[in-house]
């Protein structure tokens, strides 16, 4: 069996498992079910790892994520009430929220379902119809690993919540108004660039997103080498202020630049150049800040480059440089995931090896050659304990497409096809 068919098969099975889930919760004898099972439907959505362009996308500049084959799923069917009610497979909890006042709590989020609920409140402030409904949630992201678990579901949510004869808005679009969402309701100040992956992922590609303009222009990944994750083992633990107060560095960075450069606005704008001429004037950890995202800038147009050209080499030379970069100048990595790297780069057939997401603990992201997955995880699994006292886990995942309505067949059944989602451009 081969990728595709593989992938397809596991689609039908989690869809399958999900829809009986949904379809036993329903408070309704068994004429009603047999009723209503055809309204039935199941939407999926995928987190996300980023190859390159790390803490760029809230500077404006360049990020190149991959959606991947680690998704939300949410099997649901609509009522004619406004409110929603969505169970947790995974912890097996029930919560729900009435369309209703829906506002933003000061304090921001206190549970999975305010990511949802926020969506809601995000998408009516946009002017989309909303449409309530009852749902059974469950997902194959692993929590904490900083995989961007909470942008899958913000995008399954706003499948599941539109009305499905409106016109979807597109996928950039959609993705400004989920991270509205985490900003505003659930309280999280992040970039766009988790959203925009999970709406727009291409199979087989990277996306190479430009934050200042909210475009995205897929990036073939070279079809010799594999996406291999490394979870430390050691939970995503950058904490809002450690994140916040690093994203105020930076503005400062560049209002400091900005005094002195005319036209420049965010650190999108500074060059090495401009940086250097300015360095004076920096307070140094401010001046360590922006060093990083100047030349990570850079760092992404060149691996978009490296890919294009299948430059094995310079993309190992290149996810060093950003980790070393996150490591030393903004000072993000780990123990944990700087050992990750150490194992990782030790392994004939590892082409290049890093740190990804926030950082404080989560995984690291590695491009192997095909055939030299099983010695990673080997080599993995044998010495990282070792050195952490951890149990680390290891996924080789896909590049996949970005969010989209799973058809469900005669009888609740998954057909394991996507439906078309039309977009409002």
């Amino acid at each position: 069996m081969n990728d595709t068919s593989k992938q397809n098969a596991g689609t039908s099975s989690r869809a399958a498992e999900l829809l009986a889930k949904l379809n036993s919760s329903r408070d309704a004898s068994a004429d009603e079910r047999a009723r209503v099972e055809g309204h039935a439907r199941l939407v999926r959505a995928p987190g996300r790892v980023n190859l390159i362009g790390e803490y760029t996308d809230f500077n404006l500049g360049f990020v190149l994520p991959v959606a991947i084959d680690r998704e939300v799923w949410i099997a649901f069917e609509a009522w004619d009430r406004p409110d929603v009610e969505l169970t947790s497979v995974e912890i097996n909890e029930t919560r729900s929220f009435t369309f209703d006042g829906l506002a933003p709590r000061a304090g921001g989020s206190a549970f999975w379902i305010d990511y949802v609920a926020g969506t809601a409140w995000a998408m009516s402030r946009a002017g989309l119809p909303l449409c309530g409904f009852r749902g059974v949630l469950n997902s194959t992201i692993p929590v904490g690993a900083g995989l961007s678990s909470s942008a899958a579901l913000e995008m399954a949510a706003s499948l599941a919540l539109a009305d499905p004869a409106a016109l979807r808005p597109s996928a950039a679009a959609m993705a400004a108004i989920a991270q509205q969402a985490e900003n505003t309701y659930v309280g999280v100040n992040c970039g766009i660039m988790d959203q925009y992956a999970s709406a727009a992922g291409r199979e087989g590609h990277a996306l190479l997103i430009d934050c200042k303009i909210n475009k995205a222009t897929p990036a073939q990944i070279p079809t010799n080498v594999s996406i291999v994750v490394c979870d430390t083992g050691s939970p995503h633990r950058l904490g809002s202020s450690a994140y916040n107060t690093r994203r105020s560095e930076c503005e400062l960075g560049a209002r400091l630049i900005g005094e002195r450069e005319p036209g420049v606005t965010s650190l999108r704008d500074v060059d090495e150049a401009m940086l250097a001429r300015n360095r004076d004037r920096l307070p140094e950890v401010v001046a360590r800040r922006c060093e990083h995202i100047v030349r990570e800038n850079q760092r992404v147009m060149a691996t978009v480059a490296a890919l294009r050209d299948g430059d094995l080499e310079a993309l190992g030379h290149l996810f060093a440089a950003s980790h070393a970069s996150l490591r030393d100048l903004f000072e993000v990595s780990s123990p944990e995931l700087d050992v990750m790297v150490e194992i990782a780069t030790s392994v004939p057939g590892v082409v290049a090896s890093r740190m990804t997401g926030g950082g404080f603990g989560g995984c690291t992201v590695n491009l192997v050659s095909h055939g030299a997955e099983e010695a990673l995880r080997e080599k993995v699994v044998r010495d990282y304990s070792t050195h952490t006292g951890l149990g680390p886990k290891v996924y080789t995942v896909a590049a996949v497409d970005g969010a989209s309505e799973i058809q469900v067949g005669p009888g609740g059944r998954s057909t394991g096809a996507s439906r078309a989602i039309v977009f409002d451009e």
